[in-house]
């Protein structure tokens, strides 16, 4: 059963649909009606998708995992999903299959990039890695939420003089709705893991330096565990690296690569057959012994125990 985290960009992403459930400008931005297909089958093994996406549940319910963490999507939920992300479906009861609706707004990361919004200081970080990414919308953001991906249809499938420039305008807005919306139910239901608010404030500076770091560790963290690394990519010493990360997460750099290494050795646990000496190797730990110290210092488990588990 070996399997690899597969990364899906989005132009493999629409071809899994039919081409009447999706609007599209050039490769950079589609809009996807979604209902059940056996093509969602791909989803069935963890994978990336290497930009940005936005959900919402019309109907129906489905079983998702964002990280390794099961979540139940029902009617009204709203998701939006970061890169570096793993996301799977393992599987869809068939009483849900004929009721399952939901709408897709999938964006390039050079596409986000052009819109100048800086989506991470916009949607909390933390969400990436350990909050709950699904959230139930009200009646009234539900009302907002609705006239966004209707107009979203609406300029997409128009042949507007300035098309481009209308649905970028308005996905910069809708991520500042969505911002909004995640913000306030933070604030509803905190969380031990948040900072206290002094701590919460973050430094410009800091904010661009983080998303750079985070953007290296997502592509370097199965080679390079050392801050010594990051650190030399973006031209700081460790240590003020390590103080502007932490000033703008909370979190030390070292334990941002770590949730990395660990998910993705979890994930090759979990869903495959790798053999362990093997993921020692893909993950660049020096030896089986290194790499056990290391997982059962994270998860309190060994790699055998956890893949048993």
């Amino acid at each position: 059963m070996e399997n690899n985290t597969h990364t899906v960009d989005l132009i493999r992403l629409r071809t899994l649909f039919p081409m009447s459930s999706c609007l599209n400008m050039g490769n950079d931005v589609s809009l996807i009606n979604v209902r059940y297909d056996e093509s969602l089958s791909f989803m069935q093994y963890p994978c990336r998708f290497d930009g940005f996406m936005a959900f919402f549940c019309i109907s129906g319910r489905i079983r998702v995992m964002i990280n390794l963490v099961e979540f139940d999507v029902v009617e009204n939920s709203f998701f939006v999903y970061l890169p570096g992300n793993i996301i799977s479906i393992p599987e869809v009861a068939e009483a849900e299959k004929a009721n399952l609706n939901f709408m897709v707004i999938a964006m390039t990361n050079e596409y986000v990039e052009s819109l100048n919004i800086k989506p991470y200081k916009i949607i909390d970080k933390r969400i990436q890695l350990q909050s709950k990414p699904f959230f139930l919308i009200r009646s009234g953001e539900k009302a907002v939420a609705r006239q966004y991906v209707m107009l979203a249809k609406d300029i997409l499938g128009s042949n507007l003089a300035y098309k481009r420039e209308s649905i970028s305008s308005l996905l910069a807005s809708f991520f500042f709705l969505a911002g909004g919306i995640i913000e306030q139910r933070a604030g509803e239901e905190p969380s031990t893991d948040l900072m206290p608010d002094k701590a919460v404030s973050r430094a410009g500076h800091g904010e661009v330096v983080f998303e750079k770091f985070i953007a290296l560790v997502a592509e370097f963290h199965t080679r390079e565990r050392s801050v010594g690394f990051y650190a030399d990519k973006l031209c700081l010493t460790p240590k003020y690296l390590s103080k502007l990360v932490k000033a703008a997460t909370g979190k030390a750099a070292p334990e941002w690569i770590d949730d990395y290494v660990i998910l993705e050795a979890k994930n090759m646990l979990k869903y495959s057959d790798i053999p362990v000496k093997e993921i020692v190797a893909r993950l660049n730990f020096p030896n089986a012994p290194a790499f056990h110290k290391f997982f059962k210092a994270r998860t309190g488990l060994t790699p055998g125990q956890y893949r048993k588990s």
